[in-house]
């Protein structure tokens, strides 16, 4: 009963903060947003914070992270600093266009909004929903169904900016478009960005998106992510989470495909709170092909949980999802993936796994593959593992001169390595790999070996 109340209070708290602000949300942001954001609350006084009472959130206790006092902003508070200064500790060797979040907003720094060669335009959710509507309008909302989520509810409702990524058709290439979303405050903060990538016909997109928390407070982040992936086109999505242990983050994805077009969604976690990771694919049109990964190293008290939901709605095509886990300490984790085969949709071809190694007996995890099948022509399969270390193989490579502790690390990269060599930009998998190994061996800060030069004003 005592979560009951905790779980009306927080949503009585949020609704009252919604209609407290409302006349500043609406005057301060766009027509695009504000088309959506009556009907989304009206969701979200339905729905809720999701408890676990929901069936896709009870390994998670979302209503926990929201408990905490968390400063809300309407309006941008302006924080400065050197952005040259931002990735000596990150990716150097990657070259990229740079788009910068600030604890949800566009970086002002910067110019709101880029046109590079080919048509490709980055830069501000919000300048974007003012200077392209139309555009905006076509695929904002359409794909993220707040009437089903209270979480993505609660965004719609309230989101002002995030990132937009535009790529014509038939264009793009090897350049990657780099997201930083930095968090950085001298306060607890609650931060809601909204998030539209578009890839039209025969397009190519490379993203890479970083999560960074470089102030030791305690975050709370609830962004969604829309994907818009045309005809033939190619997504490779590259996710790090690297924020500190008081940082918790639910971080929910819609991938939409049409015919012919092929994503990667990788998804890599190396520090954090509470992580909540919801993708949501749709293959739309026939020969899609989709492959949602996921690498999570968890220690302490940390906890993750993956939720994931591939929607075959055409004939021949193809999904692969594989998540792995390593934890240690006391660390949880869950993983939820469902696939639906709809009954026109044959030829299809689906596998999932969920891999996980508990290196102490008090670290748990929860696994719940399902599969939902309508088609009769298809090959599908699922399936988890949990177990630990292999110690015969241990003792192998420490009969060959390697000592235990390198013995055990070896192991665990060569567990992660098959989520790893999926990333196809060279530098970035390089650093990545590295970037692992460092968190192996207990050697990887949280981003605060950044050297920013801040400044804060009011």
């Amino acid at each position: 009963m005592e979560a009951v109340s905790e779980k009306i209070t927080l949503d009585n708290q949020l609704t009252d903060w919604y209609f407290t602000n409302r006349d500043q949300l609406m005057s301060s942001s766009n027509s695009v947003f504000n088309s959506v954001r009556p009907a989304a609350m009206e969701s979200f006084r339905k729905l809720g914070i999701p408890d676990s009472s929901f069936e896709n959130y009870k390994s998670t206790n979302i209503p926990k992270v929201f408990l905490s006092p968390l400063h809300k902003y309407i309006e941008q508070r302006k924080i400065l600093f050197a952005v040259e200064d931002l990735f000596h500790c990150d990716i150097p060797e990657l070259d990229t266009e740079l788009v910068l979040l600030v604890n949800g907003w566009f970086y002002e720094n910067r110019p709101r909004l880029q046109v590079l060669p080919g048509g490709m335009i980055i830069g501000s959710m919000a300048e974007a929903a003012k200077e392209y509507p139309d555009l905006i309008k076509q695929h904002y909302s359409k794909y993220a169904d707040y009437e089903k989520d209270g979480l993505v509810a609660l965004n719609t409702a309230f989101a002002q900016d995030g990132t937009f990524i535009y790529v014509p058709k038939g264009a793009g290439g090897d350049r990657a478009v780099q997201i930083v979303n930095v968090l950085l405050s001298p306060e607890d903060l609650f931060v809601q960005h909204r998030n539209l990538v578009i890839v039209e016909d025969n397009a190519t997109a490379r993203v890479v998106v970083c999560d960074h928390s470089l102030s030791a407070r305690h975050f709370l982040t609830n962004s969604v992510t829309e994907i818009y992936l045309g005809p033939n086109s190619h997504l490779d999505y590259v996710k790090l989470q690297n924020e500190n242990d008081n940082s918790n983050q639910i971080a929910t994805s819609f991938v939409h495909q049409e015919r012919g077009s092929d994503a990667v969604f990788n998804t890599i976690t190396l520090h954090g709170g509470l992580i909540r990771n919801n993708v949501y694919t749709r293959l739309n049109g026939e020969g899609a092909s989709n492959q949602t990964l996921g690498l999570s190293l968890v220690d302490e008290t940390q906890h993750i949980d993956s939720y994931t939901f591939v929607d075959h709605a055409a004939p021949n095509c193809n999904s692969h999802q594989n998540f792995k886990y390593i934890l240690d300490d006391q660390a949880t984790a869950a993983f939820t993936g469902r696939i639906l085969v709809r009954q026109n949709a044959q030829k299809t071809i689906a596998y999932q796994a969920n891999n996980n190694i508990l290196m102490t007996s008090e670290a748990r995890v929860n696994t719940k593959p399902q599969l939902e099948i309508y088609a009769d022509d298809v090959k599908c399969s699922h399936g988890a593992t949990v177990g630990q270390l292999d110690p015969n193989a241990i003792f192998y490579l420490q009969s060959r001169g390697i000592s235990k502790r390198e013995a055990r690390l070896l192991l665990m990269y060569a567990f992660g390595h098959e989520i790893l060599n999926k990333i196809s930009v060279e530098p970035l998998r390089v650093r990545l790999s590295d970037l692992v190994d460092k968190r192996l061996r207990g050697e990887l800060s949280r981003c605060n070996s950044c050297p920013l030069h801040c400044q804060e004003t009011c």
